[in-house]
C-alpha cells in the first residue's frame, strides 16, 4: 500500500533523518546553553545520529538480501516446475507423434 503512494522504504528512512536533524535543530535554538555546551551537544547528537543511521543501514542491507535470497528460491523453485512441465509436455508430443506415424 506504501507503494501505491510512492513511499519506498529509503524515502521513509530518508524522512526520519531529515525529521531528527531538523528536531535536533530546533532544539538547539529553542533551548539557549553556552558555546561550548552547544557544541558537545551537538557533537553528541552527530554520533547519535550517525550510528542510528547505521544501525538502520545494517538492518535494511539484512532485509532485502533475505528478500533477495527469498526471491531466488521462488524463482529456482519455480524454474524447476517449469522445466518440468515443459519436460512433460515434450514427452507428450512424441508419443502423439509416434501414434499418427504409425499409421
Amino acid at each position: 500500500m506504501s507503494e501505491e503512494r510512492g513511499c519506498t522504504p529509503a524515502s521513509v528512512a530518508l524522512a526520519f533523518i531529515l525529521g531528527g536533524a531538523l528536531g535536533a535543530s530546533l532544539a538547539l535554538l529553542f533551548a539557549p546553553e553556552r558555546g561550548p555546551q552547544t557544541r558537545a551537544r551537538l557533537r553528541d547528537l552527530a554520533t547519535d545520529l550517525k550510528e542510528r543511521t547505521a544501525d538502520l543501514a545494517g538492518d535494511l542491507r539484512g532485509r532485502v538480501e533475505d528478500a533477495v535470497g527469498q526471491g531466488k528460491e521462488i524463482f529456482d523453485e519455480k524454474k524447476s516446475i517449469l522445466g518440468a512441465a515443459y519436460q512433460a509436455g515434450k514427452e507428450a508430443m512424441e508419443k502423439e507423434k509416434g501414434k499418427y506415424q504409425d499409421r
